[in-house]
């Protein structure tokens, strides 16, 4: 059995990217994306000063988590160990792109779909070799059969100390490196300066979307087309010839002298489609405890159940329409029930939406009979069957609300998302929302004697658990990666602290929990709801958008 890998010589690389021309060549990659890229950085204060190379692409992992997390099997390893991409059934989830920790994966801007090295696969079926590989100058990139004794990589690997990017993600990476730069090899190592060597390092204006992952006092990556504060910045300097970078010379010692830059795969769809799914499982679950708690009768209650399931369907199936908004090729989204891949938490989520919305939809069937009161002979049956549909989605609800820590632990490239707190999180942040929405319904309805009373404590209470969680659980505690520690300090102390301690702390806990313990009054408490909901979406925001700025390659 074929087992393919590749070694790269850093002692022979000299830099020249002719394996970044020979792929896009080869492979007709578009501008502004790369399968193949060589970082240079530099080391020491001049004139004692060093430069090494590192040829940078996909590892061909023998652990893959892209092709776990991947819904349709577009990304897929072969028997040889390649790690494949079938563009013409990929839908553009850019799943895969959050779970390379090697930021190896791209969405190729012609067809929005997952690109990549992928071997040369159409040579290496004929025993031709890469096309980088034949066209380096030194010999500094060899490919081969790892598994065969009398391979040349394998000799070389028999007899030479190499090092892998990340071995601490357990993916298994197939991409070796000789003479391997520690500090080229840890991405976080070094950051860029005023400028790499051959182009400018951007300035993003954080106040714009197209900049809301980069902080440029912490990442060496610009994504394209992010807003300039200083037109100074495009290659003439406002200072003169001659500019001098902030901070200390120890801070310079090391720096990135030239690297690819990315785009960042998921923007404000994926928070907002996290409240959105809050909303409608939340309500789901509050009414459902009410009901089965007997707190609900039928008789008093008709108007807040119908307001209820209309809330469950209308914030579920916007969940659905922000999922299928935020992926490249949306008219593909159907791809992921036809032709599932079951390891990937992106089809079993889908799965229990579907199986979510179904049974809320019937709920909402009930209440509107019920409601129109047109059929009498239906209504006696309607208050079991009611009781029936909410007992048996309470679980798919809480799948709904929960299952996106799952699909965030598949996302191996963002390390501050593998927390085991999240399925807890995200289940209080549902009965938090639930609980909102329906406390602004209140202060339009008539509602049950008592309801009121338990949507009121059921508010404060998850209000203060998540504030809990939050502060204490999720930025509190250390983190287990210098990456995810670097992700939290982007939150608490970073480009995204306005969003977490004014936004989501102040306004999304503090606000509220101080308007709902000084009076308990239906406009109050929806006053309170919707400073939750703004909260909740501030911090998902930077929840969601601060890991995705600490660069992986």
């Amino acid at each position: 059995m074929t087992n393919f890998g590749f070694v790269i010589n850093n002692r022979t690389c000299i830099g020249c990217h002719a394996c970044s021309t020979a792929c896009k060549s080869e492979n007709e990659v578009p501008l502004g994306v790369y399968r193949t890229w060589v970082k240079y950085t530099e080391h020491g204060a001049y004139p004692h000063t060093q430069r090494t190379f590192q040829v940078t692409r996909c590892n061909h992992c023998a652990n893959p988590p892209c092709v776990r997390i991947c819904p349709v099997t577009a990304m897929y390893q072969r028997d040889d160990g390649i790690v494949e991409f079938d563009k013409d059934i990929c839908i553009g989830c850019k799943a895969c792109l959050q779970a390379c920790p090697y930021d190896a994966i791209h969405i190729d801007p012609d067809s929005g779909t997952a690109s990549k090295c992928h071997f040369c696969a159409h040579r290496t079926d004929i025993g031709l070799e890469p096309a980088c590989v034949v066209v380096c100058p030194e010999h500094a990139i060899i490919a081969g059969d790892l598994d065969d004794p009398n391979s040349e990589i394998r000799r070389v690997l028999a007899k030479e100390r190499v090092s892998v990017r990340k071995p601490e993600q357990g993916t298994a990476p197939k991409l070796f490196y000789i003479d391997g730069d520690d500090v080229a090899l840890t991405p976080t190592a070094a950051g860029a300066g005023t400028s790499f060597m051959w182009a400018d390092v951007v300035e993003p204006d954080v106040s714009t979307p197209a900049a809301e992952a980069l902080d440029d006092s912490e990442s060496s990556r610009a994504p394209s087309g992010v807003a300039i504060r200083d037109s100074g910045r495009q290659g003439h300097p406002t200072g003169g010839p001659i500019n001098f970078a902030p901070g200390t010379m120890a801070e310079h010692m090391v720096q990135v002298g030239y690297n690819a830059q990315h785009h960042t795969p998921w923007h404000w769809p994926v928070p907002a489609y996290l409240v959105t799914k809050g909303i409608g499982a939340g309500a789901f679950l509050v009414v459902a405890a009410a009901w089965l708690a007997g707190r609900l009768p039928p008789e008093t209650s008709g108007p807040l159940m119908l307001t209820a399931a209309v809330i469950a369907v209308v914030f579920t199936a916007a969940t659905t329409a922000l999922l299928i908004y935020d992926l490249e090729r949306p008219t593909r989204f159907l791809s992921i029930v036809l032709h599932p891949q079951w390891d990937s938490w992106l089809v079993r989520g889908a799965f229990i939406l579907i199986g979510f919305s179904i049974l809320a939809t019937g709920w909402l069937g009930l209440e509107m009979v019920s409601g129109l009161n047109v059929a009498r002979d239906l209504i006696e049956p309607i208050s079991p069957a009611r009781g029936a549909v909410l007992l048996g989605g309470v679980p798919f609800a809480v799948g709904a609300a929960i299952y996106t820590a799952f699909l965030f632990g598949q996302a191996e490239g963002r390390d501050l998302w593998q927390s085991t707190l999240l399925p807890v999180h995200l289940l209080i942040q549902a009965v938090m929302m639930g609980a909102a929405a329906l406390g602004i319904a209140s202060a339009f309805l008539t509602t049950p004697a008592g309801f009121d009373e338990l949507v009121w404590w059921t508010l404060l209470g998850s209000l203060t658990a998540d504030l809990f969680v939050a502060v204490a659980g999720e930025f509190g505690m250390p983190h287990a990666s210098e990456v995810a520690a670097s992700a939290a300090h982007r939150i608490t102390h970073g480009a995204y602290r306005h969003h977490f301690w004014t936004g989501s702390v102040f306004v999304g806990h503090v606000v509220p929990l101080a308007l709902l313990l000084t009076s308990a009054a239906s406009p109050v408490v929806a006053v309170a709801a919707v400073a939750a909901i703004v909260g909740l979406y501030l911090f998902e925001y930077a929840f969601v958008m601060a890991p995705q700025g600490i660069p992986n390659s």
